[in-house]
C-alpha cells in the first residue's frame, strides 16, 4: 500500500505544483524481496476456459502431480495460445511439463506436447524428433501423426507429409485426414483436386451428431480456414469470403482466420474492412501489422508503425526470430525498405516454406530490383508444382515474363 500512496503522491504532485510532496514519498523506491513476491492482484478474466485453467494450474501446484494431468493442462494451455496467438499460455504449456521437459525420454503425453511447443516456436527439427519418438512408442497416435504432417508441410515436405497423413486415415474420422491431406497435396502441384476434396469431406461432416463436438468444432474450422485460403490462391475471391465468414461463425476471435481473411480484403483494396474487422484485435502482433498496412491517415498509421517498431525490437531482444515473415511485410509495406525485408525474408525462407512465406520473398525481391535473390524459391516453386494466382504474377516479372 505503501507503493501505492506515494504513487498517487507523485501524480498529484505533477497536476498541482504548490502541493507539499509527501516526505515518505522521497524514500527509496520499494524493491521486493523475491520474484514470488506478490505486488498486485489484477482482475481476472470471467470465461469458461480461464476458470478451468485456474483449477488445474492450483492442482500442479498444490500436488505432486503426474505426467498425464500435467499434458492434459499443458494441452489446454497450447489450444488458448494459439487461438489467442498469446504466447503467455505456451509459457504456463512449458511450466505445467518442467518435471519432465529436459527428460531424455519423457512419458509419451509428455513427449508430444513438448512437440507441439517446440512447434510453436519455430523449432522444427526438434519437434520432429520428438514426434517421431512418439510415433514409434505410439503408433496409434493420431495428434502425433496429425502435428508430424503439419510440421512436415511448414518445411516443404510434402511427400512426407503425405504419408503422415495416410497413416492418420486409419486413426482418426474423415474430415480430420482429408484436411490433412488437402493441406499436403495442395502444396504439391494438386490444389484444385486437394479443394474439391475438401469441400466434399466437409458436407459430409456431422458437427451436431458427433460424440467429441469440441474437437470436431476445431478441425471444422480448419477445414474452412484451409478451404478458403485454397480458394483465395486460386483468385477466386469471393468463393474465399464465403468460406472465411463460414469459418468466423465458429470462432470470431481466430487470430490465424482473422489474418486470412484480412490477406483477402488487403488484396482487394478493401482497407475499410479490414480495419473494422481487426480493431478490437491488435494486441496480436500480425493483426496490428495488417491493421497498420490499412490504415490511410497519418498520424494513426505512424503511431501504429512505432507500436510495430517497438515490439518486434522487444522479440529480437528475446531472441525470438518467428516473427520474421511478418517482419519482412512490415519492412516492405510500412517502412518501405526493400533491402531489410528481402534479408528477412530469405532468412525466414530457410525455416518455413508456406506460400505466404513465398510470396513476399517474391515482393522483396521485386521492390529490391534483385530477381537473383528470388531464383532459388524459383526454382523450389517450379520442382514442387506450388500453385498461387498472386505467386505465378510474382514469378512472371521475376523469370522475365515466363513461368
Amino acid at each position: 500500500m505503501k507503493l501505492f500512496a506515494c504513487t498517487i503522491g507523485a501524480a498529484l504532485a505533477l497536476t498541482v505544483p504548490a502541493m507539499a510532496v509527501p516526505r515518505g514519498c522521497l524514500a527509496a523506491p520499494f524493491v521486493p524481496q523475491s520474484g514470488a513476491e506478490v505486488l498486485e492482484t489484477l482482475p481476472r478474466r470471467g470465461n469458461a476456459a480461464e476458470a478451468v485453467m485456474r483449477r488445474e494450474r492450483a492442482q500442479l501446484a498444490a500436488v505432486t502431480h503426474g505426467p498425464v494431468l500435467a499434458a492434459e493442462a499443458a494441452r489446454r494451455y497450447i489450444e488458448l495460445g494459439r487461438a489467442s496467438s498469446d504466447p503467455r499460455y505456451f509459457g504456463y504449456a512449458q511450466a505445467a511439463l518442467a518435471p519432465w521437459w529436459s527428460a531424455v525420454a519423457p512419458p509419451v503425453p509428455v513427449l508430444l506436447m513438448r512437440a507441439m511447443l517446440l512447434q510453436s516456436s519455430h523449432r522444427f527439427e526438434e519437434a520432429i524428433r520428438d514426434l517421431g519418438a512418439v510415433t514409434r512408442k505410439d503408433p496409434g497416435n493420431a495428434q502425433a501423426w496429425l502435428t508430424l504432417a503439419t510440421v512436415q508441410v511448414v518445411r516443404g515436405e510434402f511427400d512426407a507429409a503425405v504419408r503422415s497423413c495416410g497413416r492418420l486415415s486409419s486413426l482418426a474420422n474423415q474430415l480430420a485426414s482429408m484436411t490433412c491431406l488437402a493441406n499436403a497435396r495442395a502444396a504439391n502441384g494438386q490444389l484444385a483436386a486437394s479443394e474439391r476434396l475438401l469441400a466434399l469431406a466437409i458436407e459430409r461432416a456431422d458437427v451436431a451428431r458427433t460424440a467429441q463436438g469440441a474437437s470436431q468444432a476445431g478441425l471444422q474450422l480448419w477445414a474452412l480456414t484451409l478451404l478458403g485460403e485454397l480458394a483465395a490462391r486460386r483468385g477466386d475471391a469471393s468463393l474465399a469470403e464465403k468460406r472465411f465468414r463460414q469459418a468466423l461463425i465458429l470462432a470470431p476471435d481466430d487470430s490465424y482466420l482473422l489474418g486470412a481473411y484480412a490477406d483477402l480484403l488487403l488484396d482487394q483494396g478493401r482497407h475499410a474492412e479490414v480495419q473494422m474487422l481487426l480493431q478490437d484485435h491488435l494486441r496480436i502482433d500480425g493483426l496490428l501489422l495488417r491493421h497498420a498496412i490499412a490504415v490511410q491517415a497519418a498520424p494513426a498509421k505512424a503511431m501504429a508503425i512505432a507500436e510495430l517498431q517497438a515490439r518486434f525490437a522487444a522479440a529480437a531482444r528475446r531472441g525470438d526470430a518467428i516473427h520474421q515473415r511478418e517482419q519482412a511485410r512490415f519492412e516492405l509495406q510500412l517502412r518501405h525498405d526493400a533491402r531489410a525485408a528481402l534479408d528477412l525474408a530469405l532468412a525466414n525462407w530457410q525455416v518455413q516454406k508456406e506460400p505466404a512465406d513465398l510470396r513476399v520473398l517474391l515482393e522483396a525481391a521485386l521492390a529490391a530490383h534483385d530477381p537473383a535473390a528470388a531464383r532459388p524459391a524459383l526454382a523450389w516453386r517450379r520442382q514442387h508444382g506450388l500453385e498461387d494466382s498472386k505467386i505465378a504474377t510474382l514469378a512472371r516479372l521475376l523469370d522475365g515474363g515466363t513461368l
